[in-house]
């Protein structure tokens, strides 16, 4: 004789799928039915907020390329030498926004000068060209003397106007201004001048004194003055592949995805050794650094 087996006793059986939770939550609404509207628009209420502080989260957390733009980061597209920010403009060319001011470093000029060396070089070339008076009294011609003089006068602001014209950064290329730029970086980062301003982090256990570096001249290898060179050139770079044709640029991509990667490797080694003190603060700050530049994996598309 085969085996008996155990079917469903009824019909409520076998279209019943309701779990043990969903028949307490019918049974309540059917119980009280304010009480559970009261439930749902709490419930509802709080799956708002939840999705509030998400959005939070995500604008705090930040972008891993740009991060938080800051007008320092926003000067580094002019090398320094514009006091407002650049407009963006929709379609029909109409302003989005007004132009906030930017941090300049007006005596920074091109080919490695500064504007008290030319003031400088500009002074003694005047001095140099200007024509002599004549030493003898009889041959002596006053009207001849002013007209050189005028000539002279008109030479030197001719001159002087032209290399005005050379020393500029707004007539620089990209390269030229990412030298400007790394200039002011080691002049805002640098050690030899942070050292004295910032705060240090507090004495380790058992050290008694703070061991002072000596340095033969300006800081260029400190972690956040690369962290700032590497921020300054993936602007240059992600800008560049955010054009129209940008996303056919595989070669840029990777590289790219190599100083993104470079500078989260450097930034988790500030945050372990410098977190909390005023050279990360600094840096955080000016630079605009969120957290996504650093922690978890950086995707590049």
């Amino acid at each position: 004789m085969p085996p008996r087996i155990p079917g469903p006793q009824g019909l409520m059986s076998m279209t019943s799928t309701l779990t043990q939770k969903e028949k307490e939550k019918v049974r309540r609404a059917k119980q009280d039915p304010y009480r559970w509207q009261q439930a749902q628009q709490r419930r509802n209420r709080n799956l708002e907020r939840q999705q509030v502080l998400q959005v939070d989260r995500d604008a705090a957390y930040g972008d891993p390329v740009f991060g938080h733009i800051t007008p320092f980061v926003e000067s580094f597209d002019s090398g320094g030498q514009s006091s407002l920010s650049e407009v963006r403009r929709d379609d029909d060319g109409n302003p989005l926004e007004e132009p906030h001011p930017l941090p300049t470093s007006e005596n920074i000029l091109n080919y490695q000068l500064t504007k008290e060396e030319l003031d400088a070089a500009i002074a003694e070339s005047y001095k140099l060209t200007k024509p002599l008076p004549s030493r003898a009294s009889v041959l002596q011609d006053k009207g001849l003397e002013e007209i050189e003089l005028k000539e002279h006068e008109e030479r030197h602001k001719r001159a002087v106007e032209a290399l005005n014209r050379i020393t500029t950064l707004e007539n620089a290329s990209n390269k030229d201004k990412r030298h400007a730029n790394i200039r002011r970086i080691i002049e805002t980062f640098g050690r030899h001048e942070t050292d004295t301003q910032l705060r240090q982090k507090p004495l380790a256990e058992g050290q008694t004194e703070r061991i002072e570096k000596i340095r033969g001249g300006p800081d260029t290898g400190s972690s956040e003055v690369q962290i700032a060179i590497l921020t300054a050139k993936i602007r240059v770079l992600a800008k560049m592949l955010g054009g129209r044709k940008g996303n056919k640029d595989k070669h840029n991509k990777k590289n790219l995805r190599l100083l993104l990667h470079r500078r989260q490797k450097l930034l988790k080694y500030m945050e372990r050794r410098e977190r909390g003190s005023g050279r990360w603060s600094h840096m955080i700050e000016t630079l605009g650094l969120s957290p996504a530049t650093w922690k978890k994996q950086i995707e590049v598309r």
